[in-house]
């Protein structure tokens, strides 16, 4: 990606619609720094995330939930992942109404920090042999946390570079927040198949696996070097000036504007479905239905993930140039053929066959996920438009991320079969494909105040 400072304008420019935002007094911030400030808090938490997930499908089953068989186990671990959606629209709601209130930048420090802290206590924690029932609850409590901060995080990630970017380039500019989950799938994946091939199955199941928790300090500061460097966004700026700000953003989205509220959040359920499908259960199903090996799941899964990474944007891009709507329907429609093919390639068993239904099932996810941050915060006014777009990204979360890999997990324990799983992941893209039939097309149109 080129970094290019963005023409200037005056101050009042970025108060008409589509017109190029006004730089800051000290010089417009240059989209490079902007892509990596956007990108890096859902990065980190996407890593912690990814962390998680990761040790629920191969370890948290027996240092938390020691008593059960692994499968059990492993489900039990997956209704802890559950719980930081389920937290999520409380960050949304909480964080939404200060980012339209006190701006972008604010909320943005306060979410890195709160996830950075929660992730490295996790690292910390006692194990269930040491604690017993407290283990797994801290565990719950400090899940919680995590989706508080993540509930507030992402829609304030997507503005702080679609508003400083040029009107033409939203897609491709709000993209780079999406570019994070794929970073920190990658990134915490890498990781943790480093100290897995570092210590022994023993260590890391006895200690090995909090390291890649306790990392996730460095990120923050990170993180925060980052964002130290990037300004309010003109748009803020423009209504905090006109003292245009909603007084109670989350009531205006509820009651003015909840038909949007079910277009922008129904477009993400599908997608996060399929993320839960080729990420997450692809680790438990390598492992402990084919009864492969650890490192071929990981392998896999980064491969898929760096792939994605880079489609993200690409896709986000595209969405510029032909419109949202018509790249998401591909995405969606793609997915429910590869929601079968998927298992297919999977039951075979074969190494290749299995990083092929990955990496394509995230190239996919791709498609989908490239257009659709500024797709839903195109949605709303810029008064609310932090508070809808969390509201929807958060809601969305619990239905479709949150549950799926429990559901997911559950309905293949208790069918023995793919074809249940499939059908499942096909009705979620379905859900995501007649929200974006009824929506309206928001690229090339200006944002509206």
């Amino acid at each position: 990606m080129t970094e290019h400072v963005l023409p200037k304008a005056t101050a009042s420019a970025s108060a008409t619609p589509g017109a190029t935002p006004a730089p800051h007094a000290q010089g417009q911030p240059r989209m490079g720094r902007l892509a990596m400030a956007s990108s890096i808090g859902t990065t980190l938490e996407w890593y912690d995330f990814t962390v998680y997930n990761i040790m629920a499908a191969l370890v948290f089953n027996a240092v938390f939930f020691p008593s059960f068989d692994p499968l059990t186990g492993t489900i039990l671990a997956f209704s802890t992942y559950a719980v930081g959606y389920i937290s999520r629209p409380l960050g949304g709601m909480v964080f939404g109404h200060l980012g339209d209130r006190l701006g972008r930048r604010f909320v943005l420090v306060a979410t890195l920090v709160i996830m950075g802290v929660s992730t490295g206590l996790m690292g910390l924690l006692p194990t269930y042999s040491t604690w017993g029932i407290w283990a797994p609850v801290a565990l719950v409590a400090l899940r919680f946390v995590q989706g508080v901060a993540l509930g507030g995080e992402w829609a304030g990630a997507v503005l702080l570079s679609m508003e400083h970017g040029k009107p033409d380039e939203r897609g491709r500019n709000a993209s780079f927040t999406q570019v994070g989950p794929s970073c920190g799938t990658l990134i915490g994946t890498g990781f943790i198949a480093a100290v897995s091939a570092w210590l022994t199955p023993e260590d890391f199941q006895n200690w090995g696996w909090r390291i890649p928790f306790i990392s996730s300090v460095a990120l923050v500061l990170f993180g925060l070097w980052l964002r130290r460097g990037v300004e309010e966004t003109p748009v803020f700026r423009e209504m905090e000036e006109k003292k245009s700000t909603a007084k109670t953003p989350i009531k205006e989205v509820f009651t003015q504007h909840w038909r949007r509220l079910l277009v922008a959040g129904g477009s993400r359920i599908g997608s996060d479905v399929l993320y839960a499908l080729v990420v997450v259960f692809t680790l438990t199903y390598v492992t402990t239905v084919l009864h492969l090996s650890r490192p071929l799941a990981l392998t896999a899964t980064m491969i898929g993930a760096a792939c994605n990474a880079i489609a993200v944007p690409y896709f986000g891009s595209l969405s510029d140039r032909i419109g949202r709507k018509p790249v998401y329907i591909a995405g969606a429609l793609l997915g429910i053929l590869w929601a079968f093919v998927f298992f297919v390639l999977m039951n075979s068993a074969q190494p290749f066959a299995i990083c092929v239904a990955v990496v394509v099932g995230l190239i996919i996810h791709a498609i989908m996920y490239g257009p659709q941050a500024a797709f839903v915060t195109e949605q709303f006014p810029s008064r609310v438009r932090y508070a809808g777009s969390s509201l929807a990204y958060t809601l969305a979360g619990i239905l479709g991320g949150g549950f799926a890999p429990l559901i997911i997990a559950s309905l293949y324990k208790s069918w023995g079969s793919t074809l249940a799983v499939s059908a499942y992941v096909t009705g979620a893209l379905c859900v995501t494909l007649v929200a974006l039939l009824v929506a309206r097309e928001t690229a090339r149109k200006p944002l509206e105040d």
